[in-house]
């Protein structure tokens, strides 16, 4: 009888533990081996976001025109003007024939205004594909590009150019028509891709970004009189050309025009890059890219304080509006720029009673005064100041 009134409480420790692995073993496999089907709220919000797709798109055009060039050629008589983008490591840039072939000095500007004579490595006679060399660009990103994607009508399309000279303008729209075949002057074109974005002749030699993949699948080559429409090259059936004359090229003695003999320095065209260098300035602030920006600035504006110093004073700025933009140009050359930036600002508040600090948006504006002109042969922001104005 003493026997079995021990043994109850064994048999019931053992049965306890029992039950408590066999739910631990439950436990773990719903918890960590199945997955978990339940979707986060706050994923959906911010991939699904139209907001956030804007932003991605933002960050993709900033990028891409960081590699795209415009294009300057001459001759004693006349010029022309177009677009291209990098290619490769060497600095090699791409762009359409009839944009280069026949002129004396070719010159390429980027996106920070800076100006590059360029070598032509490579003419397609009937093709119309081209290929300059430029050293400087040699540590450049080059484009992204794709050779397996075809474009499908109805797809989404960037074209990013200088149509008019007016550098880095991007068009969106999409693939119209695919497989076109003509021929314009010398030049016949196959396998072309029709676009609903216009190409003027500054678009010439520009990338057709695939907005899906944020790869360059084309280049932007021929227009039509009305501008309602545009042609592209497929990148694919060019690449193994362009690869040759890369190579081809490391083995020749290029030569290069000095930038002194640059014709197109003019004073309503100075007036024209500075304006184009203050609004990249600012754009590269609100895509945060700092480094660009701070790479504009003149050698003696940078002693005056560090990146890091200069970073710090855009940190939490979140957009910036520009009016009333004047520009005079001096004696020197040098183009004097004033306006007026209203700044949107994330500012901390601390909340009463609470350690927890909440952010709020403030607009400051500010009378903002530049002096731009040419450092090392290249166009730079001299000088910079900006006064808080009086509250309205």
């Amino acid at each position: 009888m003493e026997k079995n009134n021990k043994g109850l409480p064994i048999t019931f420790t053992i049965l306890i533990i029992a039950i408590t692995a066999i739910a631990i073993i439950s436990i773990y496999k719903t918890t960590y081996k199945d997955p978990i089907k339940k979707p986060s709220a706050l994923a959906q919000e911010v991939t699904g976001s139209e907001q956030s797709r804007q932003i991605d798109l933002k960050t993709l055009i900033h990028e891409a025109e960081k590699s795209v060039v415009q294009i300057e050629a001459s001759d004693e008589t006349e010029s022309s003007i177009g677009s291209g983008f990098v290619f490769n490591e060497k600095g090699d840039v791409v762009t359409n024939a009839h944009v280069v072939k026949g002129y004396d000095s070719v010159f390429i500007k980027t996106t920070d205004a800076r100006m590059h004579p360029a070598a032509v490595i490579g003419v397609g006679k009937e093709d119309d594909i081209a290929l300059l060399r430029v050293p400087q660009l040699s540590n450049r990103t080059p484009m992204n590009m794709d050779l397996k994607e075809i474009g499908e009508i109805g797809d989404d399309i960037i074209a990013v150019g200088s149509p008019l000279g007016l550098q880095n303008t991007v068009t969106m729209g999409t693939i119209s028509g695919t497989d076109r075949e003509f021929t314009i002057n010398d030049f016949t074109y196959h396998d072309a891709y029709q676009i609903s974005a216009p190409i003027t002749h500054g678009n010439s030699g520009g990338p057709l970004i695939h907005q899906k993949t944020g790869k360059v699948i084309a280049i932007n080559s021929a227009g039509t009189e009305q501008g309602s429409i545009g042609f592209s090259l497929p990148l694919q059936n060019v690449k193994d050309q362009l690869d040759k004359w890369s190579e081809d090229a490391d083995t020749k003695d290029l030569t290069y025009e000095s930038f002194s003999d640059n014709p197109n320095l003019t004073e309503s065209q100075l007036k024209e890059d500075a304006k184009y260098l203050v609004h990249y300035f600012h754009e590269s602030l609100l895509m945060r890219d700092y480094i660009s920006a701070y790479s504009m600035l003149g050698s003696t504006w940078q002693s005056k304080q560090s990146y890091q110093e200069f970073r710090d004073q855009y940190i939490h700025t979140i957009d910036i509006d520009l009016s009333d933009l004047s520009l005079n140009v001096n004696a020197s050359n040098q183009v004097k720029v004033t306006l007026e930036a209203k700044e949107t600002i994330h500012e901390k508040i601390q909340e009463n009673n609470q350690d927890n600090e909440s952010q709020d948006r403030i607009i400051k504006t500010y009378n903002v005064t530049f002096l731009i002109g040419y450092e090392n042969d290249q166009l730079k922001l001299l000088k910079g100041s900006k006064e808080q104005s009086p509250s309205k």
